[in-house]
């Protein structure tokens, strides 16, 4: 659709019209009152008829080359299809745990038997792949916590760590409760869109300086949810599997306590569909579309003008030098 940024500069154009129909008059008045009666001059008669055409022409070039500059002025644009504005998303930190039991290969993908940790790291970089405007962070956790990427819309560098990331790398115990105030401590609570953690742990918190309840005592707080997803099949798969007689909260009474939910992965698509269950709860906003692609044409006006322009000097040069 071709539109006008600023219209209201083609309101000269009438005193422009104005200023032509003068001009014109003169011009037409002032050949009227020529009279040539000498005898001997009768060789400028073809001059004086040929200089008010040239003035004329002249006279009509101005004319159109500022009604052009007018045009220009007004800045006609093009306004092409809409531009879809970026969602707008939070901070979600990936707390990926690194112990030595991640190196179980309980997955299988394509009839191959695949570690616990390949098959994270695969669902979690198709996750963060498909999360557009969202700030990821990773942290790694062992006997320690570990800032791997802190949150930032730089996906390519989370991807390349999530790539690098081994078996070990913190440590060979689960220290889930440095890991969740690692992480409560790098999110931006203040925002619209309240941050959420992601904790994927194959068992319960056996390490660290600071216990899960204290951290999630920081997270209630702040109003972060965790969400966490036990992985592996060995750990929970038999109904006689002893209860742990930890005083710290699971798993499960983690992302309850704090308003999240809690999943058990048993196979890659099981995890799969969890990330995206968990992405269905935190989505993005996406806002309507606001600005649309414009083509600026100003600048044919302007061209047009100065061609014209230069065409009535060249006949004004012309007739100086005749």
């Amino acid at each position: 659709m071709l539109t006008l940024a600023h219209p209201l500069w083609l309101t000269l154009l009438p005193l422009i019209a104005l200023a032509f129909v003068f001009t014109q008059r003169r011009d037409d008045g002032n050949v009227t009152n020529a009279h040539l009666v000498h005898p001997d001059l009768s060789f400028l008669e073809d001059s004086a008829a040929q200089a008010p055409v040239s003035r004329r022409l002249q006279t009509w070039l101005i004319f159109c080359a500022a009604c052009l500059l007018m045009l220009g002025l007004a800045q006609p644009q093009w306004r092409g299809p809409a531009v879809p504005e970026k969602p707008q998303g939070r901070d979600i930190m990936l707390l990926v745990d690194a112990s030595t039991s991640m190196s179980i290969d309980d997955f299988e993908v394509n009839k191959q038997r695949v570690t616990r940790l390949d098959v994270l790291k695969s669902v979690t970089q198709r996750f963060v792949a498909a999360r557009e405007g969202d700030r990821f962070g990773l942290i790694a956790f062992g006997d320690h916590a570990a800032t791997l990427a802190p949150p930032s819309f730089d996906t390519d560098l989370l991807q390349a760590q999530l790539a690098r990331l081994q078996v070990g790398i913190a440590g060979e115990a689960t220290a889930i409760g440095d890991a969740l105030g690692l992480a409560l401590k790098q999110v931006k609570t203040e925002g619209r869109l309240k941050p959420a953690l992601i904790l994927f742990s194959d068992g319960d918190s056996t390490a660290g300086e600071m216990k899960p309840s204290e951290a999630l005592v920081a997270a209630q707080a702040l109003g972060v949810k965790i969400y966490t997803v036990e992985i592996g099949t060995d750990l929970f798969a038999s109904p006689t599997r002893p209860v742990s007689k930890s005083t710290e909260p699971s798993l499960k009474q983690i992302a309850e306590a704090s308003g999240a939910k809690y999943y058990v992965a048993g196979t890659a698509q099981a995890l799969q569909a969890i990330i995206q269950d968990i992405g269905r709860l935190e989505p993005s906003i996406v806002r309507p579309a606001t600005r649309r692609q414009i083509t600026e044409w100003y600048w044919l006006a302007l061209l047009a003008a100065a061609a014209l322009l230069a065409a009535a000097q060249a006949l004004s040069l012309r007739e100086v030098n005749a």
